[in-house]
């Protein structure tokens, strides 16, 4: 069979996609990634639309292929099969789910509570020094991290938390894991000024552990003004941290948000500058 694999718009390695490859590869298929050209030459087509703004792209392959993703719907999945396929290519999940319902988020609608899908060595290799794990909420699950940190320490892997850890679930014990092992910047969300105390907590433990600086997920323009957007930076900044500004949809392109993720993203500048120094420097 002649199996065409349409990646839409992910900048990073496809999951979902490299499942159904290694899929049809063992079956001795012939897989084509991203030839439109082919669509008349394809037994089976597969299209994945990772976010919504490209929703409309995938419009002219309804009806011959099979289209998922979370910026298609949140509902179609893939043949059990092909789903408990192991890929090996030092990236995808350990767990799925999360236990917060942050309504920015689709997480909980598109995979329910945490739960434990495998391990690290499901996704390595057994070469590369690096892995990169997408799980949304590791640390809901303390005990599933900790095998997943010993099984990076005894094989020497370098983890990439990608999606950031949970700052609130942060204890000694936690730490302690996180400093025993290689590792990419710890990432952290800092979305509402409500969770100042906890940032301000885990901050504290982080700075004991000797994991200080981290990199702090910022969202702005959702539920906050701009003010409290550029006072929660500031407090990240004045506190030795890294920071990196999401700007929500509604308010991506105004002039003032844009600046400020230009000032915070580049991490040199937003040690060195204040906001203020920067916008006036940088004239929009």
């Amino acid at each position: 069979m002649n199996i065409l694999i349409i990646d839409i718009d992910s900048k990073i390695p496809n999951l979902a996609l490299k499942k159904i490859e290694k899929f049809h590869l063992d079956k001795g298929d012939i897989v084509t990634w991203n030839m439109p050209l082919m669509r008349y030459d394809a037994d089976k087509i597969y299209v994945s639309c990772i976010f919504t703004k490209n929703k409309n792209l995938c419009d002219e392959w309804i009806g011959d292929a099979l289209i998922g993703g979370s910026g298609w719907d949140l509902t179609t999945e893939l043949p059990s099969e092909i789903e408990e396929i192991k890929p090996h290519i030092n990236l995808g999940f350990t767990t799925r789910g999360c236990i917060r319902k942050c309504p920015f988020c689709i997480v909980p609608k598109k995979e329910g509570m945490v739960r434990v899908v495998g391990n690290l060595l499901d996704l390595w290799d057994g070469k590369a020094r690096d892995v990169v794990l997408m799980d949304n909420n590791i640390l809901a699950l303390p005990e599933h991290f900790k095998i997943i940190c010993q099984q990076a320490r005894e094989n020497k892997i370098r983890l990439d938390f990608n999606q950031g850890l949970d700052h609130r679930l942060l204890t000694d014990d936690l730490c302690v894991e996180l400093k025993s092992i290689r590792h990419i910047e710890y990432r952290f969300s800092f979305d509402n000024p409500t969770t100042l105390p906890t940032v301000k907590r885990a901050i504290r433990l982080l700075k004991e552990h000797g994991l200080s600086p981290s990199m702090w997920f910022v969202l702005v323009g959702f539920d906050t003004t701009f003010e409290q957007d550029l006072d929660r930076l500031n407090f990240l900044k004045n506190s030795g941290q890294d920071a990196f500004v999401q700007r929500f949809e509604t308010c991506y392109h105004e002039k003032k948000y844009i600046q400020l993720a230009r000032w915070a993203n580049q991490h040199n500048i937003f040690k060195k500058m204040t906001f203020d120094e920067f916008a006036e420097a940088t004239q929009l």
